[in-house]
């Protein structure tokens, strides 16, 4: 009788062990362990579960850690967790973490190039921004920008300077993307679309390469911020092209000029021969000045069909166009009085 008074309280106490232990499993399911604001935690190789946990746990996270353990191994997940920074959003449970890590929704950060940015300018961004991870810096006795020119020449470019080549966009990344991984990625992208424009360009256009219409279409960026307006510029410089004008725009003698421009072009400046000086050189520049957007890029394989030759900056972002050079002196002489 005794015995059966025993073996009845320990199934009591088993039946009440095990409500209890379901219920704290229910409880460590559902409760949120990203309380308050979100939290960011990476995982790094070679991380062990016990190691992960233990990063969870130095951020204050509500972390039940044999709990944490059962789910993960009811979800089959304790050796699919990925590499990876994350950021945890408050209210996230435990299950919501594990699933995160197994399907690697890392964290994103993003870089934009503007369109009309020099390789220089590029470059820059690249190796100031803190999540990247820097090689390129490693390079010796040589400038990261040559160090990439050969990188980023063929096929696209005749010349070896990476001016140009690379798309102008956002891009977005995880942390420790290597720069040269997103420097290809912005190269890659160029590419594609100046090929894909390339095969849709308007008939009859003077270039013999998409390259030399990449080169304009830096030169249409540089000249006007206003969309509406590059087809109208891109005409010009194509007319300019096919009569054996002369393109006689500032941006690439400013481009030629180096670090020697100081924020003025002088009568001396325009007569100084440069590669990139078109007030003295024939035809296109060797290589483009900037980065052209895709706008930009449009613009000049389905130019304006009009008949302007020539234009000048209104003071307001636009032009004045004219279609010689007698109204061209009028309308120059009447901004510049304007102006003054």
């Amino acid at each position: 009788m005794a015995i059966n008074k025993i073996i009845g309280m320990i199934f009591v106490i088993l039946v009440f062990i095990c409500e209890w232990a379901w219920l704290d499993y229910q409880s460590a399911l559902q409760a949120p362990a990203v309380i308050d604001h979100p939290v960011v935690v990476e995982i790094e190789k070679g991380d062990s579960f016990q190691q992960i946990t233990d990063k969870l746990l130095a951020q204050n996270l509500a972390i039940r850690p044999f709990w944490f353990k059962v789910i993960a191994v009811q979800k089959k997940a304790v050796k699919k967790l990925k590499t990876g920074e994350y950021e945890l959003a408050a209210g996230l449970t435990m299950s919501d973490i594990l699933t995160l890590f197994e399907q690697g929704k890392t964290k994103h950060y993003a870089i934009t190039f503007p369109e009309g940015w020099s390789f220089k300018q590029i470059v820059q961004a690249v190796e100031s921004n803190p999540y990247l991870e820097h090689t390129l810096r490693n390079t010796e006795d040589e400038s990261t920008e040559n160090a990439l020119a050969g990188l980023f020449c063929p096929p696209l470019a005749v010349n070896c300077n990476p001016e140009g080549l690379l798309f102008p966009d956002t891009y977005f990344f995880e942390r420790h993307t290597s720069d040269l991984s997103l420097l290809k990625r912005a190269y890659d992208k160029m590419q594609d679309v100046v090929q894909q424009e390339w095969l849709n360009k308007a008939e009859g256009l003077p270039f013999k390469s998409p390259y030399e219409a990449l080169v304009l279409a830096s030169i249409v960026e540089k000249e006007t911020g206003a969309q509406v307006e590059r087809p109208q510029i891109a005409g010009v410089f194509i007319r300019r092209l096919e009569q054996g004008m002369l393109l006689q725009t500032d941006p690439t003698v400013i481009y030629g000029m180096g670090d020697n421009y100081q924020g003025n072009i002088g009568a001396r400046d325009l007569k100084t021969p440069t590669p990139y000086n078109t007030y003295v050189i024939k035809g296109l520049p060797p290589t483009p000045i900037a980065m052209p957007g895709r706008d930009a890029i449009v613009a000049v394989l389905h130019p304006d069909h009009g008949d302007s030759l020539y234009f000048v900056a209104r003071g307001d972002g636009t032009h004045e166009f004219s279609a010689n050079l007698k109204d061209h002196n009028v309308a120059v002489n009447n901004f510049q009085r304007k102006k003054k």
